[in-house]
């Protein structure tokens, strides 16, 4: 694939709202080519006896079972707050 033109770049840059220096240009410029070349290349590939996929591994869950434990008291929940009233946390009113 031809790589990126400086004019392409500094477009690719303007929809992104990016100002870019003339270094990060170039340096965009190499990297965006190399990138699209990497994706013709997979483009390329034959993928006609590949079946299709979600994911590429097979998912397991890793999650570990419930357990049950004591909560906080309400002492205890409300030992750090900065304000409280009857057992509840005090804040300030959202509404006049």
């Amino acid at each position: 694939m031809p790589k990126l033109s400086k004019s392409e770049v500094e477009n690719i840059a303007q929809l992104a709202r990016l100002k870019l220096t003339p270094e990060e240009t170039a340096l965009f410029q190499e990297q965006l080519s190399a990138i699209l070349d990497y994706a013709e290349a997979i483009r390329r590939l034959d993928t006609t006896d590949v079946p299709p996929t979600t994911s590429a591994i097979p998912l397991t869950n890793v999650m570990r079972p419930d357990e049950q434990h004591d909560g906080l008291s309400t002492a205890e929940a409300l030992a750090n707050a900065p304000d409280t009233a009857e057992n509840s946390f005090r804040v300030k009113p959202i509404l006049p």
